[in-house]
């Protein structure tokens, strides 16, 4: 079986021919791939990088978290699924036994794994995951945009997270790439009054310009542009940080209102400083994070969305390749792409 592997902790990554086909053992489903999607963490895995190493995989693994398919196989016991069926995937294992996964909050399970990390992921024609992983599609769902979801369901997280503060509202959103888009997408189909996203990159300010969002460079004046349209308000209502770009957050705290919310979504590869004082305690800014999807209410409004038509992910993509074309995807993460999909019925 043909999978992208990272083969040893060092960078770079090798596609291999004859990588054994996995079996469905007792509570596994099957899966044929039908598409696979790359992130940022894909590339840091290639570069392997701090931020790569602080997940403990041990090579070698298949790569690939964000993907779909359909069920080839199930082992014994899987009640969920059958052969035939049309899944996404969470790329969260948990443990559904620690003090988090008891409370309902398992999307900070203290022992959680990652599909791709801990055991073999999506860059490959076939995989085997446990069944609790898998999210059946809705029939007008395609497994394409199944691709998309565990992405677009970090966007639908910061949007829970932040206390749904979008409808009616002025949102901040700091960084397009396709989790910065999705979010900008959603506050803008809950009834946001404004949507303002600072992105550096011509090619990804044109694709948030058309969902409707107002596009600023980080290089201009953020601030000033929001307390302008902010008015007597004193500032944005909601901001979310995607980019993962360090030093970004006084900038973001400044274009707040007084008792506003701030959302991280990006992972910055070292600490951010800001001003406790100055931000969090005399404005009363509400400064939360987000990891992942909560499991499992992130994923049922997501697919409510999509099923009513209000949300659509399909425009993201802007590249489809072959599994033996990996090194050029995880290329075209750093220009200019949206979504970049392995597919591999694609030769």
């Amino acid at each position: 079986m043909k999978a992208v592997i990272k083969p040893s902790q060092t960078r770079g990554i090798e596609v291999r021919k004859d990588w054994a086909e996995p079996t469905a053992g007792p509570g596994e489903v099957l899966l044929d791939i039908a598409a696979a999607s790359l992130c940022g963490t894909d590339r840091e895995l290639y570069e392997w990088t701090p931020s790569a190493q602080a997940f403990n995989l041990r090579p070698p693994v298949v790569l690939g978290h964000e993907g779909s398919g359909t069920v080839l196989a199930v082992g014994e016991g899987v009640t969920s699924v059958a052969v035939g069926d049309r899944v996404a995937l969470e790329s969260h294992l948990v443990c559904n036994a620690c003090y988090p996964c008891r409370t309902g909050s398992a999307h900070t399970c203290e022992r959680t794994r990652i599909l791709g990390m801990h055991i073999d992921g999506v860059f490959a024609e076939r995989v085997t995951v446990p069944e609790g992983i898998c999210v059946r599609l809705p029939d007008n769902v395609s497994l394409e945009t199944g691709a998309l979801l565990e992405s677009a369901g970090v966007a639908m997280h910061a949007i829970q997270r932040s206390g749904y503060a979008v409808a009616g509202q002025s949102v901040l959103v700091n960084g397009c790439g396709p989790v910065g888009l999705v979010t900008a997408q959603i506050a803008l189909a809950m009834g946001a009054a404004h949507v303002v996203a600072v992105e550096p990159n011509p090619f990804r300010r044109k694709q948030a310009e058309s969902i409707g969002a107002t596009v600023i460079d980080p290089h201009g004046d953020v601030v000033s542009h929001c307390m302008d349209l902010a008015g007597a308000r004193g500032g944005f209502d909601v901001a979310f940080e995607v980019s993962g770009v360090r030093g970004v957050l006084p900038t973001l705290l400044d274009a707040l209102r007084r008792e506003a919310t701030l959302v991280t979504v990006g992972h910055p590869s070292e600490p951010a400083p800001i001003n406790i004082a100055a931000h969090v305690n005399k404005k009363g800014i509400t400064l939360r994070g987000i990891f992942g999807r909560r499991l499992w209410d992130t994923w049922e409004q997501l697919l409510l969305l999509l099923e009513s038509g209000r949300l659509e992910l399909d425009w993201l993509v802007t590249h489809r390749l072959p599994l033996d074309d990996a090194d050029e995807a995880i290329e075209l993460l750093t220009g200019d792409a949206g979504k970049v999909l392995l597919v591999p019925s694609l030769r």
